[in-house]
């Protein structure tokens, strides 16, 4: 392959780049599979020998090395055009869906992504300043979820205010909110999880129509300050759906 072709696969890990070429860069032969299954163009296609063969430009272990954007070189690698969503006026009343206010750590907006998968939530709505969904590092910590739920990057603070005024439940998680597994939840709304260490900004936090509690175990207990977002979510969704099931 030719240094150009090296040169633009690593330029993809900017985001400027990626926003501007409409691209993101996609490692690992279950992922890839799962993209072309998906429907989603691939622009190109690299694989060491014995992966892909007749599908993608056979490289070697070394320029796959040149190539990737992980810590490990994996047996291949994509260039993959980023789905195009259209931004709605306001989330759905109809289904549970998920915000995110400024979270920044990729690993973090990943397992969110993944968790979101899991529990059927097809929308994420972002506000501007989270981190990117096709950063490396995100796509690889989804495991294919990226391929299955739609990631919005929109003003959050005015769609959470329309989403509000349209009647959809919006609870945000707070210190100050009501214990999660006392307090009556409806089976669709939008759960907003805040920044790793700022919370929820209150901009955001004035269209909540209820405001939720993970309690600690027992209440009285000093322990960790805070639960990583990621974990949080999950409490969450979970106990969403555990009511829906009863």
């Amino acid at each position: 392959m030719t240094k150009a072709e090296i040169q633009f696969v690593r330029s993809l890990a900017d985001k400027r780049v990626r926003d501007e070429e409409r691209l993101f860069v996609a490692e690992g032969d279950k992922l890839i599979g799962e993209i072309l299954q998906s429907g989603l163009r691939v622009r190109s296609l690299y694989a060491v020998e014995g992966h892909f063969e007749g599908r993608a430009e056979c490289v070697t272990a070394k320029e796959m090395e040149r190539l990737t954007q992980l810590k490990t070189a994996s047996t291949s690698l994509a260039v993959v055009e980023q789905p195009r969503h259209k931004k709605p006026f306001a989330a759905s009343a109809e289904r549970l869906s998920i915000a995110l206010d400024g979270v920044q750590n990729p690993g973090n907006l990943g397992t969110i992504i993944r968790l979101a998968d899991w529990f059927g939530v097809e929308d994420i709505y972002c506000s501007e300043d989270t981190a990117d969904c096709f950063n490396p590092k995100v796509v690889q910590a989804t495991m294919g979820a990226i391929l299955r739920v739609r990631v919005h990057y929109l003003p959050l603070a005015e769609f959470l205010r329309r989403s509000a005024e349209s009647g959809v439940a919006v609870y945000g998680t707070m210190l100050d909110g009501e214990d999660i597994y006392g307090a009556e939840l409806r089976q669709s709304g939008l759960i907003v999880m805040g920044n790793e260490g700022r919370g929820v900004s209150a901009a955001c936090a004035e269209s909540f129509t209820h405001r939720l509690l993970i309690p600690a175990y027992p209440p009285e207990r000093q322990g960790s300050e805070s639960l990583n977002v990621a974990m949080a979510t999950g409490i969450v969704c979970a106990e969403f759906r555990r009511r829906a099931r009863g």
